[in-house]
């Protein structure tokens, strides 16, 4: 009787182990495959995210160039590579976004003056520095058809500043901006 209970104490402890063993086991490869999962997820959500930065980059309208609104036979310029930049540019983006073509969006907006244009004239009459926001508000009162965002009215406003057309004010976390003095002249002599 005393041989007994040890051995079967033994295999109990021996059955339990191995119990264990599996149950850890099957454990493990319950969470190496829920760690594969989220891998899987986490490169997923890097990919969206990539693609949603892209898309934002995208979405973002940059300003066009001012030469680029011209009229080519008014500024003398005919060449081929002119023609050709046009053809390929902002109005062929935009026309693949609509589904108009090409000529079509070129010819609605060739019509339209330029919005640095637009935004130097209202600053003509000031002497003060102006907000981006009010700019933008009187553009919209000025010109109805016209509807651009804050983000382009910035954009549009900073390409003028780089081109020594206006100049930036600051003032705590405000940025103004007023017309250049040879701009002014210039304007004002039209």
């Amino acid at each position: 009787m005393t041989s007994h209970p040890p051995a079967t104490l033994r295999t109990r402890l021996v059955d339990q182990a191995t119990s264990d063993l599996k149950e850890n086991r099957r454990r493990q490869q319950e969470l190496a495959e829920k760690v594969r999962m989220l891998k899987q997820e986490e490169a997923l959500l890097v990919d969206i995210l990539k693609l949603a930065e892209r898309y934002e980059s995208l979405a973002e309208p940059s300003p066009p160039p001012e030469r680029a609104e011209e009229d080519p036979a008014a500024t003398g310029t005919t060449s081929r590579k002119a023609s050709a930049s046009s053809s390929t540019g902002a109005p062929a983006r935009r026309a693949a976004r609509t589904g108009k073509s090409a000529r079509t969006v070129a010819k609605g907006k060739s019509r339209q003056p330029p919005l640095g244009d637009l935004l130097m004239s209202l600053l003509t009459g000031d002497d003060e520095p102006r907000l981006a926001k009010e700019l933008r508000d009187e553009l919209l009162e000025k010109h109805p058809g016209r509807n651009p965002s804050p983000q382009v009215v910035r954009n549009t406003l900073e390409s003028l500043v780089a081109k020594g057309h206006i100049r930036r004010h600051k003032q705590q976390r405000s940025v103004m901006y007023v017309l250049e003095e040879p701009g002014r002249r210039a304007l004002a002599a039209q």
